[in-house]
């Protein structure tokens, strides 16, 4: 086992996962529902052969006109947040054009999902996961 990699022993939430890109990682609690977010949204549906439906069709909106492209992309964030993520009650999602100032033909699109956790009689605060989609023009 590497250095500093979590055991069961240090996963103290019910809701957790592994961390993506750091080997022997966990993600816990609200951490793991924004790793899961990100997730749903950058998988294509189809490319998880054990749940085809799962994931957003975002990518087929990326080189679309931008007034095309943003209210698919905010119908398309919507369906999947409620269909694949039940521990979260969606607030509002946003789309907004970003450039890294590099070059013209890279564009990005920051999309920015407000959402609150689903607990019974509890409030919770507000969150936000942020998506970058990126796109040549």
């Amino acid at each position: 086992m590497s250095a500093g990699a979590t055991t069961f022993a240090d996963i103290i939430s019910v809701d957790w996962s592994l961390e993506l890109g750091v080997i022997g990682g966990v993600v816990q609690g609200i951490n793991d529902i924004d790793q899961c977010i990100a997730i749903i949204l950058t998988t294509p549906p189809g490319s998880d052969p054990l749940r085809p439906t799962f994931g957003a069709d975002l990518w087929r909106y990326i080189d679309n006109p931008i007034s095309v492209a943003i209210p698919s992309i905010v119908r398309e964030v919507s369906a999947a947040i409620v269909t694949w993520e039940p521990r979260v009650a969606l607030q509002s999602v946003s789309v907004t054009p970003a450039s890294d100032g590099s070059s013209q033909s890279e564009a990005h699109l920051n999309v920015s999902i407000a959402w609150q956790l689903k607990l019974a009689g509890q409030a919770s605060s507000p969150r936000v996961t942020v998506v970058v989609l990126s796109g040549g023009v």
